[in-house]
């Protein structure tokens, strides 16, 4: 078995659709993974019945590793890339971002700082 790979940064979509898909997303998603072999992106998640713990959420997930935001960028601008996105784009909608993701020695505590520092200036 295979290491995962370290992913620096995803790209993640909500996304939702009014009819039953069809085949231009077919088309699309046989065609993603070669514009993100070029620049090391990877399915983490396409998830269509996301498991809602908090809020209220339509649609479903997709979340797509990158070795890095560079590399992200890239594929989202490729021209291989988007000569396929309309065929999304016509009949799923949503929201798509780029996040960069946080080393495993992150800790998420060390940013309590900034928050109490934003608020003060707030008060």
């Amino acid at each position: 078995m295979s290491a995962m790979p370290a992913f620096r940064a995803y790209a993640v979509a909500q996304l939702h659709h009014e009819a039953p898909p069809g085949e231009d997303i077919a088309v699309y998603l046989e065609r993603i993974q070669g514009t993100l072999d070029p620049y090391g992106g990877r399915f983490v998640a396409h998830d269509p019945q996301p498991e809602v713990l908090e809020g209220d959420f339509g649609g479903y997930v997709v979340v797509i590793g990158f070795p890095d935001m560079a590399a992200a960028r890239a594929w989202y601008r490729s021209p291989a890339y988007q000569e396929i996105l309309p065929l999304r784009t016509r009949t799923v909608g949503g929201t798509a971002l780029l996040v960069e993701g946080k080393p495993p020695e992150y800790d998420p505590g060390s940013a309590a700082a900034h928050v109490r520092s934003a608020a003060a200036e707030r008060a």
